[in-house]
């Protein structure tokens, strides 16, 4: 099993509240170095608490680094900016090639993660605000984390030490040296990789992790996806694993924040119907959530949406975990609330309530977001491509091809 560690330890953690009081407790009890990598950080009530606990950590003389993503969390003012510095937080952006208040050109650094003491972490999609916390009576926007200990909690910390690093672009500035503690050996077995996206240094592994979860799936493939516009691969294996047998859900928001984006989706249901996909609509609050599984072996939590921007221009970070109880407790998880909180989208009730007029505003929504998702990618695919070409082909041997399993997400 490729890139897998054994000796981890492994939660799913809900959105809102209960994603934020693992946050603020994984903070509060560092001992030696916390790593905050994120894409949003909003100055707000949920900002306000996590800088609070970040502080009180950096002048109990832990080691706290904090890199935002310079687009992103671009509207944190500077007295709060300077607040965290001067507390003893070490502060940095992640910036990309170009920005400016509305568009940025380059790299987005999409995921998020936190690590502490190089032994304990928190990833998946949530953002660093309101918007994704529960606040008085107002739900917060669905979404999922996943809590690890152990090796793979090690391995999140030697990728935030990276970005870490490699963020700095200034010279005649000495690095700030960064403290080191071996991560620990979890009490439990259950086998976690790490998956990341990132087309500078040539890693396409979560959307791998998702084409062989199509390769590979039997029964059913349960998929949650905020901005669900896949790819023609995608499509294809998708499809694919639908005409063997293999029962295929989406869960999709009835509501986006990007309303753009919820017409191009619903002019892709039409392609989702001619595949005998089924089609929920999630009903209570945005959603928000990146999370699959399938045939109750296997799931993958994280930041990876499933389109071109996600594949080919941001930083993305997934855990894949091949375990029954974990990828079992995902599946029925997402059974709830397809049952709870869903309504299926059926080929009669969509064609009733989408005449030609909605057909033509989704299908220039949907073209729309194609043009857009080139222009951002184009480079990035090129490059991936030529990538492709190029690398040393090396053949595979007798004994490699009787070990296919190996290959299995």
């Amino acid at each position: 099993m490729a890139g897998y560690t054994h000796h981890n330890k492994v939660r799913l953690v809900h959105g809102g509240h209960e994603y934020f009081s693992r946050l603020k407790d994984l903070i509060d009890r560092a001992r030696t170095t916390i790593h905050l990598q994120t894409y949003i950080f909003t100055e707000d009530e949920t900002g306000r608490m996590v800088a609070n606990a970040l502080m009180d950590a950096a002048r109990r003389q832990v080691s706290v680094f904090v890199l935002l993503d310079g687009y992103a969390s671009q509207d944190l003012s500077k007295p709060f900016i300077r607040e965290l510095k001067q507390s003893g937080v070490r502060f940095r952006w992640f910036w990309p090639l170009f920005r400016s208040r509305h568009f940025y050109l380059g790299r987005r650094m999409h995921h998020k993660i936190l690590v502490t003491d190089a032994s304990y972490g928190l990833t998946g999609g949530v953002n660093i605000s309101d918007k994704y916390n529960d606040i008085g009576d107002a739900k917060g926007w669905l979404d999922w984390g996943i809590y690890v200990e152990g090796e793979a909690a090690l391995r999140l910390h030697v990728i935030c030490n990276d970005m870490w690093r490699k963020a700095y672009w200034k010279t005649g500035v000495n690095a700030d040296v960064i403290p080191w503690m071996p991560g620990i050996t979890a009490g439990e077995e259950c086998m976690v990789r790490v998956r990341r996206n990132d087309w500078v240094q040539r890693k396409a592994e979560i959307s791998r992790s998702y084409l062989q979860m199509f390769r590979y799936a039997s029964h059913r493939i349960t998929i949650m996806s905020s901005y669900f516009l896949p790819g023609e691969l995608f499509r294809r294996k998708m499809a694919q694993a639908s005409k063997r047998g293999v029962k295929i859900r989406i869960i999709m928001g009835a509501v986006s924040d990007v309303k753009v984006a919820r017409l191009a989706e619903r002019y892709m249901y039409r392609w989702l119907f001619r595949n005998g996909i089924e089609i929920y609509e999630y009903q209570e609050t945005v959603l928000h959530g990146k999370i699959a599984v399938y045939d109750g072996l296997w799931a993958t939590v994280g930041s990876y949406n499933v389109n071109r921007i996600s594949a080919y221009a941001s930083v993305e970070l997934n855990l894949d975990v091949r375990n029954k109880a974990f990828a079992g407790g995902v599946q029925e998880e997402l059974d709830a609330i397809i049952r709870k909180h869903c309504v299926r989208v059926t080929p009669e009730s969509f064609f009733s309530h989408n005449n030609l007029w909605h057909k033509i505003l989704q299908r220039l929504a949907y073209q729309l977001i194609r043009v857009l998702f080139f222009l951002f990618t184009f480079y990035f695919r090129q490059e991936n491509e030529l990538s492709a070409v190029t690398r040393p082909h090396k053949p595979r041997s007798s004994r490699g091809r009787a070990a296919g399993a190996v290959n299995r997400p």
